[in-house]
């Protein structure tokens, strides 16, 4: 963007066009020294993490996945988990708590085999394209990584 406006010949203002090259690289080595520190000491809390996973409805989507992976259109099923995620803030349930026969009300292509799809865990181990969250994605981005 800064060449586009200058005219066709040499101009001075080419010389200011390094500035904010200069400015973003002093930024990220700033910030890379801060995340060192924090990446060296970061310790989990895996027990709480899953506690917190479970209770924000976070595998609403595969749920809506999962219908669309049984021909649903995804619109309606976005509706029916719209409706499945309701009923659950209104009886005060996580997704992971509810039974076959309480999904079974919402669709006909909801059941048991559905229950699969609600645990954090399940919802994780899923996403296992380049770059995914599933373990074995996530082994192979450290190796590559040390690599």
């Amino acid at each position: 963007m800064t060449l586009k406006g200058l005219p066709l010949a040499y101009n001075r203002d080419l010389q200011e066009d390094k500035e904010a090259l200069f400015d973003a690289v002093d930024t990220v080595s700033g910030s890379l020294v801060a995340m060192r520190g924090t990446v060296e000491t970061l310790e989990f809390d895996i027990e709480r993490a899953a506690e917190l996973a479970r209770g924000g409805y976070m595998t609403a989507t595969d749920l809506a996945d999962y219908l669309a992976g049984k021909g649903m259109e995804f619109p309606q099923a976005h509706r029916i988990v719209g409706e499945v995620v309701s009923y659950c803030v209104k009886n005060g349930k996580a997704l992971d708590e509810l039974s076959g026969g309480e999904l079974a009300g919402f669709s006909e292509l909801l059941g048991p085999e559905a229950l699969e799809w609600l645990s954090a865990t399940a919802s994780v181990a899923r996403r296992s394209a380049t770059g995914g969250t599933a373990p074995s994605s996530i082994r192979k981005q450290i190796a590559d990584a040390r690599e």
